[in-house]
């Protein structure tokens, strides 16, 4: 792993300052320098201050002036969604296919600049794990990733996809389960697959028949599921729309809490005093493109307004305001891999934060970095540019803090390094070596 070294670049190092110009050097996987520099004219050269890093042998990225930031993480995700309008479509993609596809995900993921992902849920037991495998060990490009279980559910609830005529579980998109007993069964099957993250559906979703404020397991039942995973070192994410299932996810210690609709006082009370100890993704893509974007697949306005999601985006959105005053940290993930919240889209999440939760640019871009790096177990060694942290850097075409959505377009984003190796490499517009120095230099 050659020495890497960004100069004049503008440095947003996750710490909720403004950017300042200055160089950064990796070395190995780890940034070893941050040091801040006098600016010069957009496109010329800066030259480094005293107690700046050498640079022989080091490649030197010349940003022009480019926005240095960390690498982006993507708190609600799934892999296998493949883009498809129905649970049943998702689900009966023939395995092979499946892990082809979860693997192209994973590489467009890394491409639009999220170097860290926690799965949120997968379509078949074990998609996750191998995915997170084969990245893990190199065979295929991808995020770091927190492998995830299927979604736990009960007979009849969100994630029951089987016919009467064929029942067995082994046909349904989710894990199901009825009674304590079968519950402790299923966290164990996960964890010997070897996921990171148990998954359990505690309210409904209207596109599939059961309303998202109806809630689908006893509080038994939910405490089998935490104690469980708890045993075996797991984290649990709950899919929780409904009141009742929030305040579950508080009072049980479920750390991931997606979507948290409908909030109410008591909720935001109890989620206000243990904010540290949960991370909330609301998912707002998917109920604004089910609501406004969905119609070439059926889901006209209409139809879902009388399904119920309309009330339940205003819900979503007086929550995540509330929240947002309460200190409560959002994150970005928003159930993309459906038809109508296709892959690669993501960042479309910090235009809404902005847009509809009311989040400057700036409090969206540390949603998206510094905010969201402890779901990925590894403390402040993500989402910073700071001395000692892994070294998850993007090299952006523009400024987000004046333009969020530059965020959403793949030519913006010069550059994607992930634990110090670049996935992709800042365009070769100016590349010559240094015959003093050994120096390979880059103008972005």
């Amino acid at each position: 792993m050659a020495d890497v070294l960004y100069t004049n670049v503008r440095v947003f190092d996750g710490g909720g300052d403004p950017p300042f110009t200055g160089d950064v050097l990796v070395t190995g996987n780890r940034i070893t320098r941050v040091v801040k520099t006098g600016y010069g004219p957009r496109g010329a050269s800066v030259v480094p201050g005293p107690g700046a890093p050498a640079l022989a042998g080091a490649t030197v990225i010349d940003g022009a002036g480019a926005f240095l930031m960390p690498g982006m993480v993507e708190a609600h995700t799934h892999f296998s969604w493949n883009d498809q309008p129905t649970l049943e479509s998702i689900q009966r993609m023939p395995p092979e296919e499946h892990i082809l596809w979860c693997a192209q995900v994973a590489r467009t993921y890394l491409d639009m600049g999220w170097t860290s992902c926690v799965g949120a849920a997968t379509a078949k037991p074990r998609l996750d794990v191998v995915i997170r495998n084969a990245i893990n060990d190199g065979t295929i490009p991808g995020p770091r990733y927190i492998a995830a279980s299927q979604e736990i559910t009960v007979p009849g609830g969100l994630g029951d996809t089987t016919a009467p005529h064929l029942p067995q579980p082994e046909f349904a998109f989710g894990a199901i389960v009825s009674g304590n007993d079968e519950m402790r069964r299923c966290v164990r099957m996960f964890a010997k697959y070897g996921v990171d993250q148990i998954k359990i559906n505690l309210s409904g979703e209207s596109i599939t028949g059961m309303p998202s404020e109806m809630s689908q397991f006893t509080e038994e039942e939910v405490a089998t599921c935490v104690d469980e995973a708890k045993r075996w070192g797991k984290r649990v994410a709950a899919h929780a729309r409904s009141t009742w299932s929030i305040k579950q996810c508080i009072r049980q210690g479920i750390q991931v809490i997606y979507h948290a609709s409908y909030a109410d006082e008591e909720a935001l009370d109890l989620l206000e005093a243990a904010k540290f100890d949960h991370h909330v993704a609301p998912g707002l893509a998917w109920l604004i493109n089910t609501c406004h974007h969905a119609s070439p697949w059926g889901l006209t306005p209409e139809v879902t307004k009388k399904m119920g999601y309309h009330r339940e985006l205003e819900a979503a959105i007086e929550s995540m305001r509330a929240m947002r005053k309460r200190g409560i940290r959002i994150l970005p993930g928003g159930d993309y891999g459906f038809a109508w919240t296709p892959h690669g889209t993501n960042a479309k999440d910090l235009q809404y934060f902005v847009e509809h939760v009311g989040m400057s640019p700036m409090e969206a871009l540390l949603s998206a970095t510094a905010w969201g790096a402890p779901m990925m177990n590894q403390g402040k060694q993500l989402g910073y540019i700071r001395e000692g942290c892994l070294a998850d850097l993007l090299l952006i075409d523009g400024d987000p803090l004046a333009d969020i959505t530059v965020l959403q377009d793949r030519q913006r984003i010069l550059a994607v390094m992930k634990d110090g190796e670049f996935h992709r490499a800042p365009p070769a517009r100016i590349a010559q070596r240094s015959a003093g120095g050994g120096v390979t230099r880059w103008a972005a």
